[in-house]
Formats: structure tokens, sequence, C-alpha cells
């Protein structure tokens, strides 16, 4: 793993590729309530971020417009930023500088209602201004925080976990909308960083996107037991979904080692967190793994020089993600971000890793985590981590 120094970016050529942002979209029912030769990072991050492969350079994918308009009309895009969007002066009006993107991962199953959804996932990702290079940021879900009033939701704020900040937001109509507006509000509250976009990640449409993939490489560091699904006559399914059976459910175990993995094994591996040494912040690196294998596999699948199976992963996409690019058009970011290459995806971990409780099930960020959350900000992350490798994560 090789960590750049930060440089600010030249100017980019947009100029190659133009569509139309699409934000008239109807949300779904269950929403509202070349020295060195790389495959742009646009084509891996949005695997995580919904606007998925759209922009070809060494590896040559051919209709970047098509892609691009495809890719519009596929994703659903809302304004889940609210006031927090990253202002002119913290760089916010272009992308020449870092980017900082929030990312939130919900359970959004269909027995569950919109304002019933905690984000169990909350990532930040961060790209320095040199577009070289991007870092996957967890935030503990269980940190305490203030949470401001929402009047949208009729919340009058108060003191919760970070992943209850989503519930709040998402209260009395306030949706997957709201809900984002007030993680992002907290969040910017918490650490003081801003962002140029978000996107909400539905990890039950995950599975059709790493079905598109088929499959992705994950290793299993622990044994652990899944606490969400068993199999039933040898075929996965979620616990409420078995019981209905009246059939002998079976147990599965993640046993330990390196293997590819179908879209149902690789999430509900994943999701684990009970069982594992560290719990939470063992399924955070898992996540950021996740998420990694999924860029590593859409570059080297052949995926990226095949409009048949970009096609399916883009609509398989449009299942699993809300995404806000902050005003800023698609297409710019695609440019801006070429440089990215999965292998240069850094997983870093807050609280050395290890639950830092407060005595009332809760959390507090240790002071190295509130240090890391301040080189995100003046974009001297690159710099923190030379002082203190520590907080990368191992991969496995």
């Amino acid at each position: 793993m090789t960590v750049q120094t930060p440089r600010r970016a030249s100017s980019m050529d947009r100029d190659a590729a133009t569509a139309p942002k699409r934000t008239d979209r109807p949300v779904s029912a269950a929403q509202t309530g070349k020295k060195k030769k790389k495959d742009p990072v646009w084509a891996k991050l949005t695997v995580v971020l919904g606007a998925l492969l759209m922009m070809g350079s060494g590896a040559g994918i051919v209709g970047t417009k098509w892609m691009v308009s495809s890719t519009n009309s596929a994703v659903t895009q809302e304004n889940l930023l609210g006031d927090t969007k990253k202002g002119a002066a913290e760089g916010g009006s272009d992308l020449n500088g870092p980017i900082d993107l929030l990312l939130m991962g919900v359970d959004a199953r269909k027995r569950w209602a919109v304002d019933e959804l905690h984000a169990d996932t909350i990532i930040i990702l961060h790209i320095p201004a040199s577009h070289d290079q991007a870092y996957l940021v967890s935030i503990p879900r269980d940190t305490e925080v203030d949470v401001p009033a929402f009047p949208k939701a009729r919340y009058p704020g108060g003191k919760a976990k970070a992943t209850e900040a989503f519930f709040h937001g998402a209260q009395n109509g306030g949706g997957w909308a709201g809900g984002a507006q007030l993680m992002a509000q907290t969040l910017k509250n918490a650490t003081g960083i801003s962002f140029d976009g978000a996107a909400i990640i539905d990890f039950n449409g995950f599975k059709g996107v790493i079905d598109s993939l088929n499959g992705v490489k994950m290793c299993v560091d622990q044994r652990v037991k899944s606490h969400h699904m068993v199999t039933v006559d040898g075929k996965p399914m979620y616990l409420a979904e078995a019981r209905k059976t009246g059939k002998t459910q079976t147990p599965i175990y993640h046993e330990k080692g390196c293997r590819d993995m179908e879209g149902w094994e690789a999430l509900d591996f994943a999701r684990q967190r009970y069982g594992l040494t560290h719990g939470d912040y063992d399924r955070q690196r898992h996540q950021q793994q996740l998420i990694k294998a999924m860029a590593k596999k859409a570059s080297t699948s052949g995926v990226l020089t095949n409009p048949v199976k970009i096609n399916s992963l883009i609509k398989s996409a449009g299942q699993a993600f809300v995404l806000d690019t902050g005003g800023v058009p698609v297409a710019d970011f695609i440019f801006t971000l070429k440089g990215v290459a999965a292998n240069d995806l850094v997983l870093l971990r807050s609280n050395n890793g290890t639950f830092a409780g407060n005595g009332s099930g809760r959390e507090t960020i240790t002071e190295k985590s509130r240090a890391m959350y301040r080189a995100v900000k003046q974009d001297k992350l690159a710099d923190f981590i030379i002082s203190n490798p520590d907080v990368v994560a191992k991969e496995k």
C-alpha cells in the first residue's frame, strides 16, 4: 500500500462527455416516507456510489455518453446533503481540490418501513487534491453525538448514537433524504467535515451488483456464525423467511480463508458483528474490504469492455443506491477522478479498531481519531498516516 503526499490537481478536460443531470426520476416507495495504466476511479468507486462504469481510459470502454445517460436514468438522485454541502470557501465550488463523499449503508428489507431504518454503515470517502488516491474512513455507529434539531422530521435535537441520526431524520415524512441530511449535519458538527456528495447504499441491493460481477473474492479472518441467515433445503434465507417454511434450519458459518463469494454470502459476511473479536469494528473493516473487492472485480473481470455486462451492472446499481453529487454534473466527477485505481483505496479505522465505551453503551472518539478527521478536513491525511501508520486497517 502506497500513500501519496498531497498535491493540487491540474485542470481536467471534461469536454469529452456531456449529459444532462437527471433530477426528476421517481423515488421508489421504499425510499420516500498514462504513465501508469489505471482503470478510472469512477469505473470502480461508482460501484459504491451508483454511477457505474461511465468512462474509459486504459480499459477502452466504448459508449461513454451512453453510459453517463444510462446511469443517470438508473440511479435515483436526491438532495441528501441539505445545507451541509461544502461551500465555496471550503473548495466546494468545483472539483479541483479535495473531495469528501458521505456513504451511508442501510438494511432496507421489504418488511421494514422507511422510518424504521438506521445507518448501520457510515463511511467518509476522502480523495485528496492530487486525485490519485482514495481513503475510506469508517465512523463508529455507536459514537455518541449531538444530533441537531431537524424541523423537517419534527426532531427537537439531542444526544444519540451516530447510527440513530439517520433514523431521527427519516421520521414524520423525512424519508431517506431527511435521514441523510440529518446524518450529514450531525457529522459536520462532530468532525468539522463538509461533503461534496453523498450516497445511500441499500445493502440488499448490493447483492445484485455483486452477482452482476459474478461474485467477489473475500478473505474471512475469523470464523463467525451468521445472525441473519440460515439455509433451508440448501438455500440461504433470512431468518424471518426461513421460519415461515416450517422446515429444518441449518446455521451458516463463515469459515476462515480466502475464496470467491456470491452476492448473498459476501453481504452476509460483511453484515456480521456479533461473535467477532472487535464487534462492529471488525464489521466496518469487512465492509470496507467488500467495497474494495467490488472495485477490483469491476476492473479485472472484463466487465469494463462488455456493454452487455455494463448494462446489467448499471441496472443492478440503480436498485442499490440513492445518489447526491452536490449539484456537480456526473460527467465532471468522471474526468476528475479518473486517476484513482482500485488498488489506491486505503482502508482506515477509527479508535484503533476497538470499542471506546463511555459507560453507557455508547462510544467516545479518541483524540487520535479526532486528529485523523481534522487531517481529512485539511487534506493532510497522507501526512497523518505517515505519522500514525496504525490507523491503516489490515485487509485480511
